[in-house]
């Protein structure tokens, strides 16, 4: 597994991957922070480590560019313990957040875990449907009309269990229950946000109307047509 660390502190750089080199990862090392997606294109990494106070430009910055094109899981290693700051980090795409000091066998743990809910889906169903709509499960990501969606981890766990469930409605309660049984960063505003995100790349593929809210209840995939 190739893992892309983009951190500007040098001594947290190298203990960093000192540590992950111990675990068998090839560890790549952003050389020039003003033209990171140039990087991330080249190394193709499967996942992401990435600090919020860079030069040039921030984290949230560059998590957001990479959102354009790849669904890599990121994982945001930062000094920034306020609330919305991780907030901000899920609501651009963020998979998980760790904050500055850490302890080293925590953050590989949480690797371990990130990677392991990424790319661990072989011996599973391959797809749910629902409607025209599906749920590729081994490339995480919905296809709809000859169109594919890429996911974010987070997305992609929040979805498999609506589509497990669908024309049922599940509670905000199962599925921050779920997502911390994945090891995912969750708080009581990630389900909004990435229910909110997930809305927003349908609509814009011409999916209408499948993911319904209930007040007091949850959401769930309600059978209605795409107009």
């Amino acid at each position: 597994m190739n893992i892309l660390i983009i951190e500007d502190d040098n001594i947290i750089l190298r203990e960093i991957t000192k540590n992950l080199e111990k675990w068998d990862y090839k560890i790549f090392e952003i050389r020039d922070f003003n033209n990171i997606i140039a990087e991330v294109k080249e190394y193709n990494p499967n996942l992401i480590l990435l600090d919020i106070s860079l030069p040039y430009y921030d984290g949230f910055y560059w998590c957001k560019k990479i959102r354009e094109f790849s669904s890599v899981p990121i994982m945001f290693i930062s000094s920034k313990s306020d609330k919305l700051d991780m907030i901000m980090a899920m609501n651009l795409g963020g998979d998980d957040y760790i904050t500055k000091p850490f302890d080293m066998d925590l953050l590989i743990t949480k690797i371990r875990a990130l990677l392991r809910r990424t790319y661990s889906f072989n011996d599973e169903l391959e797809i749910f449907q629902f409607n025209d709509v599906t749920l590729d499960i081994n490339r995480r990501e919905i296809l709809f009309n000859d169109n594919s969606i890429n996911l974010t981890q987070t997305e992609f766990v929040i979805l498999k269990i609506l589509f497990e469930k669908a024309n049922s409605y599940v509670s905000k309660d199962e599925i921050i229950t779920r997502l911390w049984s994945e090891d995912a960063f969750v708080d009581d505003n990630v389900i909004a946000v990435n229910i909110n995100r997930i809305r927003n790349k349908f609509k814009k593929s011409g999916i209408r109307d499948i993911i319904k809210t209930k007040k007091g209840i949850g959401y769930g995939l309600i059978e209605g047509k795409n107009v």
